[in-house]
This record gives C-alpha cells, sequence and structure tokens, in this order.
C-alpha cells in the first residue's frame, strides 16, 4: 500500500478585507450608484477587495438598509462584461456554477465547454452544492435538465461526474493501480470496440491520488500517455470530457491557466470563459495559475489580461488576478515556491528518453542496398521505396547500407540519392543518410557559410548537444572542412556570444550531479549578473565570466539545483529573467541553455511548433530537429508538443508541409497521439 501525503494552504488572490464593515460597504455601494450615472471605480475596488462570505453579508445589510436587492441594483447601473463580472462576484460559486449551467443548457444549442470546465473540475462538496444551488434558484433538477439536454457517452459521465462521489481516499492500494491499469488497457487499445464503460467508471469515481498513479502506470506499461489513448478511441465532446478529467486529475491550476490562456489568444476574447474562471478561481488558487501561466506561455495572466481587456472591465480583473508575475517587486513569494516545489518534484524524476526510430528487425543490407539501386534505375524514381527504407532503418543500419551500396555496385549512394531527388525531401533523406557528428558538422557549416551567420542554428546545436555528441561533432567537422570548429566560430562570431559558443564547443560540460554549497554560490552570480541581487560583489566583467562559466559548463544536475536556488534566493525563474535583462544573441544562447537544462524535449517541441507556425514553413529548422532528434528523443518531443499546442506534431506536420516531404517526416514523426 503507498501513503500519498496531503498539505494544503490557502492559495487563491482574493482575502478577507480586514476591518470588514458590511454595513459601511452596503451604504458606500448605495451612495456609489445614487443619483445620475454611478461610481464604477468606487464599485470595482470595493467588491474586488472583499471575499465572497464578506459579499453576501453586504447584500444582506443592503436589503435591510434599503429594502432593495443589490444584485438588482448593480444589473441596472452597470452594463455588459463589466455588470456580468461585478454581478458573478456577487452570488456565492454554488449559485454562480448554477447560472453558468442554465445558461449554458438553456434556449437553442448547448455550450458544451461550459459544462466540461464545470463539471470536470469541481470538488465532490462543491458539487453538491451546485446541485442544491441549482434546485434552490430554478426549482429543477440538474441531473434531468442535463439528461434531457445531452446524449450518449458525453450524457453519462456528465452524470456520474454530477453525483459528486469521487473516491477521497489518500491510501492507494498498488494492486488496484494495476488492475485499472489493465482494465482501460484493454477497454480501449486492445479492443476492436472501445468499452467507454470502463473509462466512464475508472476515470468517474477513483481518487485523484490513485488516478495520477494509474497515469503513471500506464504510461510504463503501454509506452503511451492516457491522453494518447483517449484522443485515439474515443471521440467528440465526450473525449474532450475525458481530456478535461485528466488534466483536471494532474492539475488543476494548469488546466484553469490554459483555459485562460485559449480565452484570450488569438483574435477575441472569450470573455465568459475568463469571467467565470476569474471568478470561480479567485479564492482557490488563482496564485497557483498564475505561476502555472507565466511558467507555460512566458508571460504573465496579469499582463494578458492587460493587453486583452479594456476600462473598468480590466481593471476588475486585474485586482481578482492579485499581481503581476512580471513585474519586479510584484512576484509573490508564495509563487515562486510553487515553482521551486516543481523544480524538487522534476530533479528527482527521471524520464526515459525514447526516440521513433529504431534498428530494423531482420535487417538485411544487401537487400535493402538492391532495392535503393532499383528505386533509382531507369526512368522515375521511386520514392516512396527510398523512404520507406531510409526513415524506418536506424543511422548505424544506414551506413551498412551505404557500404554495400558502394561495394555491390560500385557506386556512391549518397550521390545517385542527390541526382534522383531534390528540394526537401532531398535535404531530408541525405541528412538520414549521414553519421549524425557529420551532419551537425554540416549544419554548422552552413550556418557560418556565406554573407550573414546563421545564430539560431549555432545556438540550438551548441546548447544541446552531450559532450559525447560535441567531440564527435569536433572531430567530424576537422575531418569534413580541414579545420578546427573553434577556428570556424570564432572567424564568424564575436564578442561575449564568441566566447559563450566557444565553450560549449569544447564538450567540456561537468557531468557529475550537484553540489549544494556550489548551487547557491552559482544562484548568488547568477543574480547579481541580472541585477537583482540584493547586495552585489565583484566587477561586472568577472561576474560575466563566471556566469557564463556556470550555464556553459557546469553539469545538468547541478544547473537544475542552480536554478532552484535562484528561486530561492529571488522569487524570480532565471529564464524570465534573462529574457528581460539581455539581449541579442546572447540572451537568445543563454535563454537555449536554460531550456535544455530544464526539459531538452520541450525545447525542440518548440522549435519544431515555430517552423510550423504562421504564415510559410521553415523547412529548414523542423528538417534538422526531425533527423537529429529521431533516434534520440522525439518519441518525448511528440508528447511535450501535444501538451503544450494542443495537436499532434503529426497533426501539425500533415497540416504545413506535403508530397513525399510530408510522408518522409511523417514516417519519421512514428505515429499520431
Amino acid at each position: 500500500m503507498a501513503k500519498i501525503a496531503q498539505g494544503a494552504m490557502y492559495r487563491g488572490s482574493v482575502h478577507d478585507f480586514p476591518e470588514f464593515d458590511a454595513n459601511q460597504d452596503a451604504e458606500a455601494l448605495y451612495t456609489a450608484m445614487k443619483g445620475f450615472g454611478s461610481d464604477k471605480e468606487s464599485i470595482l475596488e470595493l467588491i474586488t477587495s472583499r471575499s465572497n462570505k464578506q459579499r453576501q453579508e453586504i447584500c444582506q445589510n443592503y436589503k435591510s438598509l434599503y429594502g432593495k436587492d443589490l444584485i438588482e441594483d448593480l444589473k441596472y447601473e452597470l452594463t455588459g462584461k463589466f455588470e456580468r463580472l461585478i454581478v458573478n462576484l456577487m452570488r456565492p460559486l454554488a449559485y454562480c456554477d448554477a447560472k453558468e449551467i442554465k445558461d449554458a443548457i438553456s434556449g437553442v444549442g448547448t455550450d458544451e465547454k461550459c459544462l466540461i470546465e464545470i463539471l470536470a473540475s469541481r470538488t465532490n462538496e462543491q458539487m453538491h452544492q451546485l446541485v442544491a444551488a441549482y434546485k434552490d434558484a430554478y426549482e429543477r433538477d440538474l441531473e434531468s435538465d442535463i439528461i434531457g439536454d445531452t446524449s450518449g457517452h458525453f450524457q453519462k459521465m456528465l452524470v456520474v461526474l454530477l453525483q459528486g462521489t469521487r473516491e477521497n481516499d489518500d491510501v492507494v492500494s498498488e494492486d488496484l493501480v494495476q488492475q485499472d491499469v489493465q482494465d482501460l488497457y484493454e477497454a480501449g487499445e486492445l479492443k476492436w470496440r472501445t468499452d467507454e464503460a470502463q473509462f466512464i467508471y475508472i476515470l468517474g469515481n477513483r481518487s485523484k491520488q490513485h488516478l495520477r498513479l494509474v497515469f503513471d502506470e500506464y504510461l510504463k506499461t503501454t509506452g503511451k500517455p492516457i491522453e494518447a489513448s483517449i484522443r485515439g478511441e474515443l471521440s467528440g465532446d465526450f473525449e474532450k470530457l475525458m481530456l478535461a478529467v485528466v488534466k483536471c486529475i494532474r492539475s488543476t491550476p494548469e488546466y484553469f491557466a490554459e483555459r485562460l490562456f485559449k480565452a484570450m489568444k488569438g483574435l477575441g476574447t472569450r470573455d465568459n470563459t475568463l469571467i467565470r474562471i476569474m471568478v470561480s478561481r479567485s479564492e482557490l488558487d488563482m496564485l497557483d495559475i498564475r505561476e502555472i501561466f507565466r511558467t507555460k506561455y512566458e508571460k504573465s495572466l496579469y499582463s494578458m489580461i492587460k493587453n486583452d481587456t479594456s476600462g473598468e472591465y480590466k481593471k476588475a480583473l486585474l485586482k481578482l488576478c492579485g499581481g503581476d508575475d512580471d513585474a519586479a517587486g510584484q512576484f509573490f513569494p508564495e509563487a515562486a515556491q510553487v515553482a521551486y516545489q516543481m523544480w524538487e518534484l522534476s530533479a528527482v524524476s527521471r524520464v526515459e528518453l525514447k526516440g521513433t526510430v529504431c534498428a530494423a528487425n531482420d535487417f538485411n543490407p544487401d537487400a535493402d542496398a538492391k532495392a535503393l539501386r532499383k528505386a533509382m534505375k531507369g526512368i522515375g524514381t521511386d520514392e516512396a521505396t527510398i523512404i520507406d527504407i531510409v526513415t524506418h532503418r536506424s543511422n548505424a543500419q544506414r551506413q551498412q547500407i551505404r557500404q554495400t551500396f558502394k561495394s555491390h555496385f560500385g557506386r556512391d549512394l549518397m550521390a545517385d540519392l542527390k541526382s534522383e531527388i531534390s528540394g526537401d525531401l532531398a535535404r531530408l533523406i541525405l541528412g538520414l543518410m549521414m553519421p549524425p557528428a557529420h551532419y551537425d558538422a554540416k549544419q554548422l557549416k552552413k550556418a557560418m557559410e556565406g554573407a550573414g551567420t546563421d545564430e539560431k542554428t549555432l545556438i540550438e546545436i551548441l546548447a544541446t548537444r552531450t559532450n559525447a555528441e560535441i567531440r564527435a561533432i569536433n572531430e567530424a567537422y576537422k575531418e569534413d572542412y580541414h579545420k578546427s570548429l573553434e577556428n570556424a566560430l570564432s572567424s564568424d562570431t564575436s564578442g561575449h556570444f564568441r566566447r559563450i559558443l566557444i565553450s560549449l564547443a569544447t564538450g567540456n560540460r561537468e557531468e557529475g550531479g550537484e553540489n549544494r554549497d556550489q548551487a547557491q554560490e552559482d544562484a548568488q552570480v547568477a543574480a547579481e549578473i541580472l541585477e537583482i541581487a540584493d547586495t552585489p560583489s565583484g566587477d561586472k566583467t568577472s561576474l560575466e565570466t563566471r556566469f557564463m562559466t556556470v550555464l556553459c559548463t557546469r553539469s545538468y544536475p547541478h544547473l537544475r539545483r542552480v536554478f532552484q536556488e535562484f528561486i530561492k534566493k529571488t522569487n524570480y525563474d532565471i529564464e524570465h529573467v534573462i529574457k528581460k535583462e539581455m539581449s541579442g544573441d546572447v540572451k537568445d544562447a543563454f535563454v537555449a541553455i536554460v531550456q535544455s537544462v530544464k526539459n531538452k524535449p520541450l525545447f525542440f517541441a518548440d522549435k519544431l511548433y515555430k517552423s510550423m507556425k504562421g504564415a510559410g514553413t521553415d523547412e529548414k529548422t523542423l528538417t534538422r530537429v526531425m533527423v537529429s532528434r529521431s533516434e534520440i528523443d522525439l518519441l518525448n518531443i511528440r508528447r511535450e508538443f501535444i501538451e503544450k499546442y494542443d495537436k499532434s506534431l503529426h497533426q501539425a506536420i500533415e497540416g504545413d508541409t506535403s508530397g513525399d516531404f510530408m510522408k518522409a517526416l511523417l514516417a519519421l514523426c512514428g505515429g499520431e497521439d
């Protein structure tokens, strides 16, 4: 039996107002709405500074003093989004949820996203309060209304969630975890037709602690996250609901951070979603949502609200948000400590890196060489055969094919491929046929050729490769271009950027574990050079050299500890401070190193996303990442991609490329998540 430790502290952004006087507040609101026009500034300042419990007392006292309903008066005086926000704040949370659900199922059509958000995220107690509030407010049964407005497995899961009977045990049976993993696997992946009832029963009733262990064990057993199985086996609103349940089981604050980001990204704002979340989470977990938002989207929730809304509506939302995590001196220490705890967990977790391409079984280099020769012989080229063979062999096997091809036909396979295929497909296939170190050496050479330098490629390769890979690249560069990589970098770059690249290119990063005392010193150096230390010491030139040494030579485990100590010392995340305080190629290089240390697959997932985002495709970056990571961690990159961007890498490639180039990329991708 495994015991799950529990502990909780207040994580809301709105607190009880000190020296609260309900009578005085009722009088102030009456005065703000008296006469011609209304004092909206006073209304929003008062209401957003009181807890929900205090607001209910104000409502009661307002009625006692003036014989009027405060909410009705607010509705009369205010308009639009600001009115909706203020009125929602004045309702008890359960009644607010009840009103949202009533609106979602009233009239023509149903707002399934609203139903999913509320019913997938509420606790048992909140669910019971919601059902009671709905009955009290509308004299109707919530379950009956939901059954009348939804259908199928989507309806069944909503009804299960509505019961509020999720197990709350803090003791988890390891045997039951294994049984649930097996049942889910057999209900989905191993069954010709999915057994949705098993998914509903397990995900709708088991405790959060239990399900987190089930998800971990499912990944170990099947090689894919539970989300991938849900996407593959379920569909429509039912699929969306089950994914929301999984996200809330993993981290409810992260689920809401994602919902808030999507509510404000792109053209237009989904104000109903924005209002609903800001109201409902302001006294529950807004600090956690803020921290996750800032970490995940590289901007504060405060700044995004500020840029996406206006007027009193904006001011009220910002008050509920409670602070700007990007502004100097405004980053809450509590939020910093959440980040620190996340680092502590990541430091002890070990994720197995997996590529999508592995050595082919029953490999026969002789047969492959002959098949490739046949594919290129005569009029026309059989690209499908070339793609199939090259993308389904490991790099070591491809080298054997090259040798066999030369032995059999006295021809250079690379030269033949160059003459038969062209464009993006040629770059991809030829890249796959090269040994990894020689491929990276060639990419570095191209980045420094001709007019201008491709700094992004230099950074990407040198900031992410291991010592062994860097040393192999140095040897390959010398062999292929008769010049040392260090000399080439010295000739083509300058200043601090050159020093960083040359340091990385030595391949001398420490490979041991962490040293806590040294990590504290290194974190102090980082704080001083980034100008947020309380007591600067030493000249700036010396500090710059020490900071570069820390990021370029310390081991990954040690740097993770440095980043933790930096958060403890400053209440800031080092990546965000580098982005704010530095500029140009030096900033980009340091950010790449930090991101690689934190989560290398996520770094490459971001590179892939940006290469296919917007108008036009950056085929060179796309090719380089797919080639270089296919046997190392492309499976992990796929998982990070779908987790962050809510679509699979397979879908992104399919939507952004075409023809044989697309087919080859999809073969390397290895599957649809």
